[in-house]
């Protein structure tokens, strides 16, 4: 072998395109070669056997791979999941073939291609920074400005200066154990709030609120977004929604706060948060609410132990075949504490590394409490994504 020949791996197959280019190949090339470099793999859940079995044979015609239940191999079952894994290249032939079966195949060759596309999909050209503005007593954080309107309303003029894209306002805590309140005391702590601020900033406020009663006044003095922790399960809230034309945040939570953490559990949590998910923005749409309106969130803390938090994290990307935007909320949270062994206000440190994970695994907005040192970690995340 010649002193000059070097062998190295490209670790990241995305980063295949680029390589294939960097090494002199042609543009035609390039365009060839790409999609064969790029793998995928995809679940595809409760297929009919009679299905599966075509779904396996023609995957692994093309050179892909597909795994079932044993179950379904032996006629046992009459339903099976189904892993399939291949390149974009073999999905591009793989399409057309189920296109021309029976048993189901056809749709499910149209939410392969769905799927497939919205993988790609970049909503924003960085991360969107949202800044957390609590008018609570009791946040969990300890930065609740209950009844100080002049506070509420500098404070969240700093983070507007600090960097923030986005000013989230909550008047009722949310935490582990939280007790509601009515409709009238959450009125009356946010909505002087909102109408401060639409005097002073410039950037879109959102409403931290699952009750449409609330949603609908601060829609009506000047917020643009409705983050609902609830998933537009609250009755009225999507139409409501809609009326507005307003953005929303459907989120996922387990149980309600005053018992979300007693014994969370989940048979697979990405797989079933991204069924919830999926679910509530089909219905949010089928309510009217325009599908550039919607994103998704996780939610982290909400109904899910340390691990499972830990867990959608580094498994984040798996979010993104819904094809929304994806938001996370990581700041100062318990997960974090569980890590680092350190109470709520020593947790900046963990909250910006928890931050960059989730912007380096796709996450499209961060809501966080300190909004300059979440800026400048989400600068570094984005520069070294897009590099």
């Amino acid at each position: 072998m010649s002193n000059n020949v070097r062998v190295r791996l490209i670790g990241n197959l995305e980063e295949a395109m680029k390589e294939i280019g960097s090494i002199g190949s042609g543009k035609e090339g390039v365009q060839i070669m790409a999609p064969k470099a790029i793998h995928r793999a995809i679940r595809v859940e409760g297929v009919d056997t009679k299905a599966a079995n075509i779904l396996k044979q023609e995957i692994l015609s093309i050179g892909g791979e597909c795994a079932v239940s044993w179950d379904s191999v032996a006629a046992k079952e009459k339903e099976t999941d189904v892993l399939l894994m291949g390149t974009l290249e073999q999905y591009g032939r793989l399409i057309p073939k189920l296109e021309r079966q029976p048993f189901g195949l056809k749709g499910i060759a149209k939410e392969i291609q769905e799927v497939i596309g919205n993988f790609d999909i970049e909503f924003y050209e960085r991360t969107k920074i949202m800044g957390i503005l609590n008018l609570t007593p009791d946040s969990f954080s300890g930065d609740g400005l209950a009844g100080n309107l002049d506070s509420a309303v500098k404070q969240a003029m700093a983070m507007v200066k600090d960097g923030a894209d986005i000013i989230d306002v909550g008047g009722e805590s949310t935490r582990p154990g939280a007790k509601p309140v009515s409709v009238e005391e959450e009125l009356e702590r946010v909505i002087p709030v909102i109408e401060g601020l639409k005097k002073e900033i410039k950037i879109p406020i959102s409403i931290d609120t699952y009750k449409p009663e609330v949603a609908k006044e601060a829609l009506r003095k000047g917020a643009s977004m409705v983050n609902d922790i609830n998933g537009l399960r609250s009755g009225g809230m999507a139409e409501l929604v809609a009326k507005h034309k307003a953005e929303v945040v459907i989120m996922h939570m387990q149980g309600k706060p005053g018992d979300m953490q007693n014994n969370p559990s989940y048979g697979d949590v990405v797989g079933d948060i991204t069924k919830f998910l999926r679910e509530r923005c089909e219905f949010g749409i089928n309510s009217g609410i325009s599908k550039d309106k919607i994103i998704v969130d996780p939610g982290i803390g909400f109904g899910k132990t340390a691990e499972h938090n830990l867990e959608i994290i580094r498994r984040l990307r798996e979010f993104k075949s819904l094809g929304f935007p994806v938001l996370m909320g990581v700041s100062r949270k318990s997960f974090i504490g569980n890590v680092l062994e350190l109470p709520v206000e020593d947790r900046l440190e963990g909250t910006l590394a928890a931050v960059t994970a989730c912007v380096m695994n796709g996450a499209n907005i961060v809501r966080v409490h300190d909004v300059r040192e979440a800026r400048r970690a989400v600068q570094i995340a984005d520069a070294i994504s897009s590099s």
